[in-house]
């Protein structure tokens, strides 16, 4: 089987290490519920971020929001359709 390890930091680090393998079955359906997690990454620069996934044509699933007093997140899907997610700290954000 196919399987790719996924290391979020150091060791001494906080953060949640995994694995990611191929789907296994269909693709999401275009507009159905969301029915798996999102998986989320803290990006530096949301802005950077989404100027590459918009140049690279990555499908925008929602645009770039504020979570006042947490920071801008917003999603995207990958090639098999799968809704993630990318999200900048900014306690100033509303």
């Amino acid at each position: 089987m196919e399987y790719w390890l996924v290391t979020t930091g150091p060791d001494n680090q906080p953060g949640i290490n995994g694995g990611l393998i191929k789907r296994q079955g269909d693709p999401p359906v275009d507009m159905a519920a969301v029915n798996a997690y999102v998986c989320t990454v803290d990006v530096p620069n949301i802005d950077v971020y989404i100027k590459k996934a918009d140049s690279a044509g990555v499908p925008v699933a929602v645009p770039k929001m504020a979570i006042p007093g947490v920071g801008w997140l917003c999603y995207y899907k990958d090639t098999e359709g799968n809704i993630f997610g990318m999200m900048q700290s900014d306690p100033s954000a509303k």
